[in-house]
């Protein structure tokens, strides 16, 4: 008993609600005992299972995060409730659709508190990149005798190089391409 409520201690608020509910939702399954009954006690057992392994320490990966499971399971549980709803009295009924209500919504609040852990970390803005030291100035190649046309073998051409334009202080932002014109003073 003391390990139970020890693990219970352990979780947080949203799982300690989903545990409430499970064990409600189990507790709503006594009575007529048929097939439906068998699937809430399994979905309360593995809402339970699930977190006593987190209040644990235990790290496993589940597609779309435990908030979503624990809703998912929510609504399972609620449309299993639904197909046997004439089997059964109308005030177990409502006890075992807000037990299912109770884990969509333990469920929906895990997942806005912890969102799934197979999405990609959120990326904090960059800073920009240290300044490249310039590159050692190349000889150029020594010319060489060209081939007859058709006859030559063909070779890649060198890399462009390239330097980043760097405008300075007062000067205009200009396009690839175009070349400095002095603007006479009063011209916008």
């Amino acid at each position: 008993m003391a390990e139970l409520v020890r693990t219970f201690r352990l979780l947080g608020f949203e799982q300690r609600m989903a545990a409430v509910g499970a064990v409600l939702l189990a507790i709503s399954t006594f009575g007529p005992f048929s097939f439906v009954e068998v699937a809430e006690i399994a979905v309360a057992l593995g809402v339970l299972a699930l977190l006593r392994a987190r209040a644990l320490g235990k790290r496993f990966h589940l597609p779309f995060g435990d908030g979503t499971v624990i809703a998912v399971a929510g609504i399972w549980a609620a449309l299993l409730i639904v197909v046997r709803l004439f089997d059964r009295s109308l005030g177990q009924n409502l006890l075992a659709l807000v037990c299912a209500a109770i884990l969509v919504f333990a469920g929906a609040l895990e997942r806005a508190k912890r969102p799934a852990d197979d999405l990609p970390p959120e990326v904090a803005p960059a800073s920009p990149p240290p300044p490249r030291p310039p590159a050692p100035a190349q000889r150029p190649p020594a010319p060489r005798e060209r081939p007859p046309a058709g006859e030559a073998p063909t070779e890649p051409l060198p890399p462009p190089e390239f330097e980043p334009y760097q405008p300075q202080e007062g000067e205009q932002l200009r396009l690839g391409g175009e070349e400095s014109k002095p603007q006479p003073p009063g011209d916008a």
